[in-house]
């Protein structure tokens, strides 16, 4: 069984290198806890909120951090792996670079995220809200992004290529140099009023 922990406040603590395995946090606080290079391998944090806490360098492998907030968080060249991350809040992180593979970010909030560069591979983001986010650059490669919120999404020279497109507007979004393949580009015409005959 898990460890559990539960409603729990983490202050000032320095967690650099930290494996966490296996441990359970529910309804817990994060204060300016130092994460760098730490591991998480099958954690699971449920309802927490991290502020100003150190993600640098660490990786997160099979790991849910659902429904959480993340407030001024530095996630400096951060990997989550096969991760849950349904339904959390990024507000003024700085979030790259960052790597993102496989898993579920469903419903989760990165409005005005500054994600140049980051890479997104293979991870579900259903109605993840990206609304002003700057992707510019960013490789976004088998994404599932099915009522994803984009409007005004900066996508310029973003490599989009077998990533759901359904929910986009090319009409209020930056894509100049965007990297599309055959079967987007038929979606995106038909999402311009085009008929492909």
């Amino acid at each position: 069984m898990p460890e559990l922990t539960e409603d729990a406040t983490f202050r000032n603590e320095d967690w650099y290198g930290e494996e966490l395995t296996d441990r359970h946090f529910v309804g817990c606080e994060f204060f300016d806890v130092d994460l760098t290079e730490a591991v998480s391998r099958g954690a699971v944090f449920t309802g927490c909120t991290f502020g100003n806490v150190q993600f640098n360098a660490s990786r997160h492998v099979d790991s849910a951090f659902t429904r959480c907030v993340f407030r001024r968080c530095n996630f400096f060249e951060a990997e989550f792996t096969g991760c849950k991350l349904v339904g959390s809040t990024f507000v003024e992180c700085d979030l790259r670079p960052l790597a993102v593979d496989g898993g579920d970010w469903s419903f989760v909030a990165l409005p005005g995220a500054d994600l140049r560069g980051v890479r997104l591979t293979g991870v579900r983001m259903r109605e993840v809200d990206l609304t002003r986010a700057n992707l510019t650059g960013a490789t976004i490669t088998g994404v599932d992004l099915s009522g994803a919120q984009l409007l005004n999404v900066r996508l310029g020279g973003a490599d989009l290529r077998g990533s759901d497109l359904t929910a986009l507007d090319p009409t209020v979004v930056e894509r100049a140099g965007a990297i599309v393949d055959v079967e987007q580009a038929v979606v995106i015409a038909q999402l311009l009023g085009f008929r492909i005959g």
